[in-house]
């Protein structure tokens, strides 16, 4: 018997992902979520298999693990947004020259 607890509660993201370990952790858990799903639906409908619970669980993790991604990518944004805004009133700037 499988003593490990599967229930989405008690998922944790990991805490040292870069954010193209973040993208592939995403992708494996969707391969898995559905592989899971693939299982789940070809099995008779009084077994009893764990599969739904599974699911749910990796679907928290990969919820976990995708805002730890916007996180990231919020940072990004915000600097790109700081670099265009730097471009636009140096292009002003040179503007106002000529």
């Amino acid at each position: 018997m499988d003593t490990y607890n599967l229930k989405p509660e008690h998922m944790r993201a990991p805490e040292h992902l870069n954010e193209n370990e973040i993208r592939k952790s995403l992708d494996e858990l969707d391969s898995k979520i559905k592989i899971l799903q693939g299982r789940a639906n070809a099995t008779t409908a009084d077994s009893n298999n764990t599969y739904h619970e599974h699911i749910a669980a990796l679907e928290a993790k990969r919820a976990l693990i995708a805002k730890k991604l916007e996180n990231t990518s919020g940072h990004t944004e915000g600097t790109w947004s700081e670099i265009k805004k730097g471009l636009d009133d140096l292009t002003d700037g040179i503007k106002k020259i000529f």
